[in-house]
């Protein structure tokens, strides 16, 4: 069994850095803002153990709830969602080509 070399970047040794593509800064700024998108989406609709209705708290489907609102936001920031994805995408590629 062969074990790869690890890299500088993968040890955490400072300027052992790999710069990150275009593709994986813009999917980590979509990721991103997934995860805000589903933050304000938990938020307006309050604790999911909360009853809905009126009715008794169901934990199976507050997890449904759950799943519902990431995967809503997840391709609310894939289709463009609050505009953020570009702006944050624009903004780390220019703070890596400044580090060049």
């Amino acid at each position: 069994m062969t074990i790869p070399p690890l890299s500088g970047s993968a040890l955490g040794i400072p300027g052992a850095h790999t710069p990150d593509s275009p593709e994986k800064i813009k999917d980590a700024a979509s990721q991103f803002e997934a995860l805000l998108i589903g933050q304000i989406l938990k938020a307006a609709h309050g604790d999911s153990e909360e009853a809905s209705f009126g009715g008794e708290a169901d934990p199976a489907s507050a997890s449904a709830m759950d799943f519902a609102n990431d995967y809503f936001a997840r391709a609310m920031a894939a289709k463009g969602g609050l505009g953020l994805t570009n702006m944050i995408a624009n903004g780390l590629e220019r703070q890596a080509a400044k580090s060049k």
